[in-house]
């Protein structure tokens, strides 16, 4: 076996990240959509999901305890975790903002770390046709 191959597998991976790039720079950063993140790297999963609320709040929840996701475009998307259920409501949730990323879609695949809700001024100024998240709704699982 070659020395480079050798060097290869065995320097741990920290090493060979080159100083100058820092942590969420690189290719696996998420990508802010504005009214959430999307995780660009093909592989990357998040373990968690988070949800900031508009008065600087936040709650996450462990993606591992996601037990089903309900589209329907009057009520918005519904999240049933383990001991609770989330309800995020807004307009064009099913909507494409970059061609190839969807929210649901990236819920499906764990792909979004983090959602957040728009303060009302940011509401009414966005566009028709861009997605928006108004509110969560947090209810006990029974």
């Amino acid at each position: 076996m070659s020395d480079s191959i050798l060097k290869r597998y065995a320097t741990p991976r920290a090493q060979l990240v080159p100083r100058d790039v820092e942590a969420g720079e690189g290719d696996d950063a998420a990508e802010d959509l504005g009214c959430y993140g999307w995780l660009r790297g093909l592989r990357e999963r998040s373990p968690m999901l988070e949800f900031r609320r508009k008065d600087g709040r936040s709650v996450a929840f462990d993606y591992a305890l996601l037990r089903k996701v309900e589209y329907d475009p009057s009520e918005g998307i519904t999240l049933h975790f383990d001991a609770e259920i989330v309800r995020i409501e807004g307009r064009n949730l099913s909507e494409e903002p970059v061609p190839g990323i969807q929210l649901l879609r990236g819920l499906h695949n764990h792909r979004v770390p983090w959602i957040r809700e728009l303060c009302e001024g940011d509401v009414v100024g966005a566009a028709e046709d861009m997605l928006v998240i108004e509110r969560f709704a947090f209810t006990e699982a029974k």
